[in-house]
């Protein structure tokens, strides 16, 4: 049965218990993928089957061209779609969420989305834009929110709350310098009312949710009955911690599960350092293992014991001792092992110069300023290297995925002759290659993928690790 509003009290599946005719848009999230609509979408929709938060549904806004098939897919099943829990023991867990209400591809009429952004309604501005998309930024959500903003000033309205969504160090004060600086190129005086009324709490956001396939869609239709031509399979676990700092309000999140803290730094740094970092430790030797699947490389005892000794001897002396903590770290390498999540390597792969930079490198300065072990990190970036040459260990072809690959591959490509050379690259990895302490372990690590492969070179390794323990 195609999911839409007439045929969802029909379903075999839990669907909302809220009538979607009294939500009313608060939000509004630019970037309706798959990981707002398994994570921040999911919370209001929790809160809305309790009863609460009619003033606080979800309008998605897309500006790319991409965003049309969304927008078209959304339309046709009166914003519905099904969020598909993939549990470790094999068990689906689906269900429909209702919470967007709404979405709008900016193209079609861009004045209509600026007013949907003026309008006081209108309380929260959130955004899943990637890692890569502040800078430099995405210039229609940049223009759409600071248009908006100007019109609120002139009417005396109040300033909407922005909040990133995004994998990345203070995510929410990345949004702020973006947007005031964009707003500065071109008014002064709004951007200094946005300095003085509009809110960017930070926030960390944690769901591995793969993209969407078509063995997703076909499974779901199969197994339930229910054709949804974009539905989204993810994990159980779900986190969402985020500074309770609002400029008009906010819903009742932490009726939801949500975290509401003062200072979200303690959580972001545990989780981009654990899980993103550990993410990138797998990925490159994955691949050159022949791995395609996080799940079966997570299952490998060689890649599991790895991760392990990287976020137990060189993550872990770098966070704050939080509650949660250790449990977080425990629940990760389990987590990456879920088989019915099917995420990709190639997904994990990608971008790195995005990630490497914000998630591993953090963990690198701060050992080498307390004296720390380095080995294990800049091993995973030897592998980085290695998988940036773009030719895998049978000699076939790789698709560097990154927005920098112009310059990286070619670096990379020249470093069997110039081992260092893909350090050389200042912007992204300062003065490492300068410190004998980081480039030994990098170089001996290269040396090994180059000579030896990447399970070899992991075993020696642990092997090395080992008798240093002792």
């Amino acid at each position: 049965m195609q999911l839409n509003a007439e045929n969802s009290g029909t379903l075999q599946i839990p669907v909302q218990q809220y009538d979607r005719g009294q939500i009313r848009t608060g939000i509004v999230h630019f970037g309706a993928g798959g990981f707002h609509r398994a994570h921040q979408a999911m919370y209001i929709d929790r809160l809305l089957n309790q009863g609460l938060a009619q003033d606080w549904g979800i309008c998605g806004v897309g500006v790319l061209p991409a965003d049309r098939r969304m927008r078209d897919v959304l339309r046709a099943q009166d914003h519905l779609y099904t969020l598909i829990l993939e549990h470790p023991d094999g068990i689906r867990e689906p269900r429909v969420i209702g919470s967007i209400v709404d979405f709008r591809y900016a193209p079609d009429d861009p004045e209509v989305v600026v007013e949907l952004l003026a309008d006081p309604a209108v309380r929260i501005i959130s955004l899943t834009i990637t890692e890569g998309g502040y800078s430099p930024p995405l210039s229609a959500v940049f223009e759409l929110v600071t248009t908006a903003l100007q019109r609120r000033r002139e009417r005396r309205l109040l300033s909407p709350t922005i909040v990133s969504c995004d994998n990345i160090v203070e995510n929410g004060q990345v949004a702020r310098r973006a947007f005031t600086s964009y707003a500065q190129s071109s008014d002064p005086a709004l951007a200094q009312w946005m300095q003085e009324n509009t809110r960017f709490p930070n926030s960390m956001v944690d769901r591995i949710t793969p993209v969407t396939t078509l063995d997703v869609i076909e499974g779901l239709q199969a197994e339930f009955g229910v054709e949804d031509a974009w539905p989204v399979a993810t994990e159980p676990f779900a986190m969402w911690v985020l500074e309770d700092d609002f400029a008009d309000g906010r819903p009742p999140l932490d009726l939801a599960g949500v975290r509401l803290v003062d200072n979200v730094s303690p959580y972001e740094a545990m989780k981009l350092r654990l899980l993103n970092a550990s993410h990138q430790g797998l990925c490159y030797f994955a691949y050159l293992m022949g791995y395609r699947l996080v799940h079966d490389a997570a299952q490998d005892p060689v890649i599991a014991e790895f991760l392990t000794r990287y976020m137990d001897s060189e993550a872990l002396p770098t966070l704050a001792k939080i509650d949660g903590r250790t449990e977080f770290k425990e629940q990760l390498i389990p987590r990456f092992a879920n088989a019915y999540v099917r995420d990709t390597v190639t997904r994990l792969c990608a971008e790195s110069s995005d990630r490497i930079p914000k998630w591993l490198l953090p963990v690198v300065h701060d050992n080498l300023r307390s004296e720390g072990p380095v080995r294990l990190a800049a091993a995973i970036v030897a592998s980085w290297a290695r998988y940036a040459e773009g030719i895998d260990e049978d000699g076939q072809p790789i698709d560097v995925v990154d927005r920098l690959a112009g310059t990286l591959v070619p670096l990379a490509r020249s470093q069997r002759d110039n081992p260092a050379a893909f350090l050389t690259n200042r912007s992204l990895f300062g003065d490492l290659v300068d410190d004998r302490r980081f480039l030994e372990p990098y170089l001996w690590t290269l040396e090994s993928l180059h000579h030896r492969g990447a399970r070899a070179t992991l075993d020696a390794l642990l092997r090395r690790e080992g008798s240093n323990d002792a």
